[in-house]
C-alpha cells in the first residue's frame, strides 16, 4: 500500500510524516510525499529531528504532486492544520482521502528549546497516528469502513 503525506511546502510536516511511517511501516507499506507549493529543499530542522529520532533521512526530498502521477497512491493524506486557516493541498486522483491536520512546528517562535520541543512533540502525534494506522485491519476493510477509520486517526 503506498501512502501520500500531502501538505503546502513539503518541507516540515509532511516529510516527518513520510520518514517516519516508512521508519515503522511493516512490508508492503510504502510513505511519499508532496506538496502542493514545494519549497524545493526540506527545513534543515526537519532533518536534524529525524536524524536525532534515528530516523533515516536518505532521499527526502521537497517535491509537487506531479512526481506521482505515474505511480499513483492508494491513500492520500493532508497534514495542513485546518485550525490555523490553512488550505490544505487537493489530489485530484483516485486515492483514498483522508485529513490528519498538525500544527506547524516550524511557525513556533521562542529559543532553541521550545523550537526543538515542538518539532519533537509533532513527531510524537505523527507516531501516534502511524501506529493506529497499521494497527489497521485492512484486510477486513471495505473503502468507507477505511475512509472512516483514516478519518478517526486524525482525531488522534
Amino acid at each position: 500500500m503506498r501512502v501520500l503525506f500531502m501538505c503546502t511546502a513539503n518541507s516540515c510536516r509532511s516529510i516527518l510524516s513520510e520518514a517516519l511511517f516508512n521508519h515503522l511501516a511493516p512490508a508492503g507499506f510504502k510513505a511519499v510525499s508532496a506538496g502542493s507549493f514545494p519549497k524545493g529543499q526540506v527545513l534543515p530542522r526537519s532533518l536534524s529531528t529525524l536524524e536525532q529520532a534515528g530516523i533515516s533521512t536518505a532521499g527526502l526530498s521537497s517535491k509537487g504532486n506531479d512526481a506521482f502521477e505515474h505511480c499513483p497512491p492508494d491513500i492520500v493524506i493532508t497534514v495542513c492544520d485546518k485550525a490555523a486557516g490553512e488550505s490544505c493541498p487537493v489530489y485530484f486522483g483516485p486515492a483514498l482521502k483522508a485529513h490528519w491536520g498538525l500544527e506547524d512546528p516550524s511557525d513556533v517562535i521562542g529559543d532553541e528549546a521550545t523550537v526543538n520541543e515542538a518539532f519533537i512533540a509533532t513527531l510524537k502525534h505523527i507516531e501516534r497516528r502511524c501506529q493506529a494506522f497499521f494497527a489497521l485491519p485492512f484486510a477486513s476493510l471495505n473503502p468507507l469502513a477505511l475512509k472512516r477509520a483514516l478519518d478517526h486517526i486524525g482525531t488522534l
